[in-house]
């Protein structure tokens, strides 16, 4: 089993809160990102390859992920209800690599490795047409504890990165995934990918 790791950042990246979970629980190891309407620099870039995994619970929606997925939403809105005033923080991640991909073939061969529908992923690569899509393979490790933060107007809309309290910085976690699990998971999408 891989070495547990000390989080030296407070930066977050958000995603939906069931993708957070596939991550969290080893079922996936990549992200697909095109960049949030509210983005600074309207793509999306790599803000930091160390971070914390936001779950955001607004835009989820069932039918853009797999049959197979598609209750795990539901048990995600077990943890949130809307007006909430704190947030749980339970995952870290190390960027292993980004990937830009621009060919919709390319894309489909991914599709066995995340949770979302071929439209899901899709649409988010036509999103943009002019920007690739970015396919972020990451190390996956939970925290020792959960960490509760309040919930700030900054953390809402369509924005990838997100400042996170102070507090975080120097939490522990361990590896979701064994390092022989990850390299394989690693080794079986750079595959699909030629």
């Amino acid at each position: 089993m891989a070495a547990g790791i000390i989080a030296e950042t407070t930066v977050g990246l958000k995603d939906w809160a069931v993708a957070v979970e596939a991550l969290g629980s080893g079922k996936q190891i990549l992200v697909l990102r095109k960049g949030g309407i509210a983005e600074e620099t309207r793509h999306f870039t790599v803000q930091s390859d160390r971070f914390y995994l936001f779950p955001a619970y607004e835009h989820q929606k069932e039918e853009l992920l797999k049959p197979e997925y598609q209750g795990g939403i539901a048990e995600t809105r077990k943890e949130w209800t809307d007006g909430q005033q704190m947030v749980t923080i339970k995952y870290f991640a190390v960027l292993h690599e980004d990937i830009e991909v621009r060919d919709e073939e390319v894309l489909l061969r991914l599709s066995p490795y995340h949770i979302w529908n071929d439209r899901f992923a899709t649409e988010r690569l036509k999103w943009k047409k002019k920007h690739p899509l970015h396919v972020l393979l990451l190390r996956v490790y939970k925290l020792e504890q959960p960490f509760v933060i309040p919930v700030r107007d900054a953390y809402f809309g369509c924005k990838s990165w997100h400042q996170l309290p102070e507090e975080l910085h120097g939490l522990k976690g361990v590896p979701v995934l064994s390092d022989e699990a990850f390299e394989s998971e690693v080794k079986a999408i750079k595959a699909a990918l030629v």
